[in-house]
């Protein structure tokens, strides 16, 4: 197995030349540059990347804190966020909190210990009372305030254009279908734009809004239909709750989209570049692991930067549950 040693003979470099380029310091000369990474490649040297942490007090690792790995969009974001990492020769750790505030507090405990150097997180639980400005943690959805940095996709706008949507492909008696959590977060601006969009034209709508968690919407759709059967539009929260609702509709008699029509939220694939095939609001989950990725290296390289809000567009994608 080649060495440092082994590496710095074959460049022709001193021991300290390679470590510098290992742990990508800045300063190194173009030519010496490329002379190390050739014998690295050509010794196949693999670096010790323990002693390498002890010495940088870096782990080059990035914990991402899911709610759930079973939610495709989640799944997405992760696989986006490992992929821009992995150009940046960092590694993901990946956490499924299940919305367990202590285990994502545990996360927040390894970055002080310099375990892990960053945390991006997708996160619905109560943990604000760990987070400082000086742990490189950037949320995704949900706005902390002024001391974590933060990137989301512009729900508001979303939501407009679902309503948006369904009035230009010609629905008249609109819906919304979705859940909250106590704490604030970015899926709560979709009902909100939906809403505004049509109190502007002085439009009503009915909605089904529950306090999560919801363990089935059945009974409240059915009361919902039952209330307003002219219903022909509806906006739902997110795919997953699309699917859930278009079996239930269909077995009271309606067709999807002859009688209703149906708009989601996320943009959720089956399986890479394949779509679910729903019509729905997609979300840029590609630029938005891209951004993450930026926000907490660039927290870690300088933690004295001011923290961030970067808010991605989204965009109407037409399947096969509108006309």
């Amino acid at each position: 197995m080649a060495t440092m040693k082994d590496v710095a003979k074959r460049a022709g470099v001193s021991l300290g030349t390679v470590s510098r380029v290992i742990n990508h310091a800045p300063g190194i000369k173009e030519n010496t540059l490329q002379k190390v990474e050739k014998a690295i490649k050509e010794l196949n040297y693999i670096p010790d990347e323990y002693a390498r942490g002890l010495k940088t007090k870096s782990s080059r690792t990035i914990a991402l804190i899911l709610p759930t790995v079973w939610y495709p969009f989640f799944s997405e974001f992760a696989y986006y966020v490992e992929k821009n990492l992995d150009k940046k020769d960092h590694k993901l750790l990946l956490c499924n909190s299940n919305g367990d505030p202590d285990e994502e507090a545990k996360y927040i405990k390894m970055v002080k210990q310099n375990k892990i150097d960053g945390i991006i997180a997708i996160t619905y639980s109560d943990i604000e009372q760990y987070i400082y400005s000086n742990i490189p943690f950037v949320s995704l959805d949900r706005y902390f305030g002024k001391k974590v940095s933060y990137v989301t996709s512009d729900n508001y706008q979303g939501g407009c254009l679902a309503a948006e949507e369904l009035l230009k492909h010609g629905a008249k008696k609109l819906a919304y279908i979705g859940s909250y959590n106590k704490y604030t977060n970015g899926t709560m601006l979709r009902r909100n734009g939906f809403r505004d969009y049509l109190y502007e034209r002085d439009m009503e709508y009915q909605e089904i809004f529950l306090m999560e968690p919801v363990a089935d919407f059945t009974p409240y759709i059915i009361e919902m239909m039952k209330k307003a059967p002219d219903i022909d539009g509806i906006f739902c929260h997110n795919d997953s709750l699309l699917l859930i609702f278009r079996p239930i509709i269909e077995k009271l008699g309606y067709k999807v989209p002859k009688d209703i029509q149906l708009i989601g939220f996320d943009g959720m694939n089956l399986a890479a570049d394949l779509p679910l095939g729903v019509s729905t609001i997609v979300q840029p989950v590609a630029d938005l692991a891209k951004g993450a990725v930026e926000l907490v290296l660039r927290k870690i390289t300088d933690p004295t930067i001011k923290n961030e809000t970067k808010i991605y567009p989204v965009k109407f994608f037409e399947g096969n549950s509108t006309k």
